[in-house]
């Protein structure tokens, strides 16, 4: 397993360390990606809670896996994220209000306008299909650009995942495929899942290069994630990169209760883990980092989260024949005969 930093923030890997080669501000700006990360996370919760969102997946103790993890590719890379990635397009460029639209099932949190990335997949593993699909268009385009997609251990076990591994590497397209291992899928833990010693060893089943990571290790994620980007813009095809992380709260805010399926000691034992607690020991021993530092960055979050809140708001309701007539650019019949209906029903 890659791992730079252990737990209180020491670099058990100093030539790990070194091949980051990040700048102080780039450092920083890695840390702030991972507090926004949490912020949003912490805020949308109390949303769903309140009743004010739709489905909500948390994202609190993934914040390395998936923040530092997309701070490796480039604006014209394309990302197929799934329904847990939010804080990804996000960083990417999507509106906040969007990303909350989208939750509410808005069509309008389901328009990327010019952003290289797709909706979020509630199907679960569809997105490796898609993934390998665009990596291969990007190939055949002749850009230097790679499609990224994420999905949890659970998402290992579907039959789209193995599919989009073996078609990235049978036409050996620049994919990044990314294996959140939280340790359950819902409800199910990993052991009752596969008995591959690990997860990516089904990525070399597919004969894709994989390895696994510290997922709680921001500098592990940022480097796995950068050096296989390289590897497949040089034209050597796809990687499957497995981030090993923990799974703090439950898989999701619609009616799952954790403590059914697992132990509070368990739960206890996996905030140790903290990738925020971890990263931010190593950027204060640099003396980069701190609590004032933190408190005002996150008060600039919260600022901007209200404000999209409002926004999302204030978009108009969506009515059942508009979410049909933009379903398709040219409405079929039994669309128009559905959106007249509608319409008459003042729906």
């Amino acid at each position: 397993m890659l791992r730079i930093l252990d737990e209180t923030g020491k670099a058990v890997d100093t030539d790990g360390e070194r091949l980051v080669n990040l700048s102080d501000k780039e450092l920083v700006e890695l840390m702030e990606r991972m507090v926004f990360s949490r912020t949003l996370n912490d805020r949308s919760t109390k949303l769903a809670k309140q009743g004010r969102l739709g489905f909500f997946a948390p994202t609190i103790g993934q914040e390395a896996s998936q923040t530092a993890t997309s701070y490796a590719f480039e604006s014209e890379d394309y990302l197929l994220p799934g329904y847990r990635d939010m804080p990804q397009m996000i960083l990417k460029g999507l509106p906040i209000e969007k990303a909350f639209l989208w939750s509410r099932d808005h069509q309008v949190g389901n328009e990327m306008d010019d952003l290289q990335t797709w909706m979020p997949q509630i199907i679960i593993g569809a997105q490796h299909v898609q993934a390998a699909g665009v990596a291969l268009g990007l190939k055949k385009r002749g850009k230097a650009n790679v499609a990224y997609c994420y999905t949890g251990d659970g998402g290992s076990s579907q039959g789209d995942f193995y599919e989009g591994l073996n078609f990235a590497g049978a036409y050996q397209a620049p994919a990044i495929f990314f294996i959140q291992n939280n340790g359950y899928a819902i409800s199910t833990p990993r052991k009752l899942q596969t008995a591959a010693p690990h997860l990516a060893a089904k990525g070399w089943a597919a004969g894709v290069p994989s390895i696994v990571i510290d997922g709680m290790d921001p500098l592990a994620c940022y480097l796995a994630s950068q050096q296989a980007r390289d590897w497949a813009v040089s034209g050597r095809g796809p990687v499957l990169i497995e981030a090993l992380v923990e799974r703090f709260g439950p898989h999701s805010m619609s009616g799952d209760d954790p403590l059914r399926y697992r132990t509070k000691e368990e739960i206890d034992t996996a905030w140790t883990f903290d990738p925020l607690v971890r990263y931010r020991c190593y950027l204060e021993n640099k003396g980069l980092w701190d609590e004032t530092k933190e408190t005002a960055y996150i008060e600039t979050v919260n600022a901007k989260i209200d404000d999209a809140v409002k926004m999302a708001d204030n978009v108009p309701k969506q009515k059942i024949s508009d979410f049909i007539a933009s379903t398709l650019e040219v409405s079929g019949f039994a669309q128009l005969e559905q959106i007249e209906k509608f319409k008459k029903a003042g729906k």
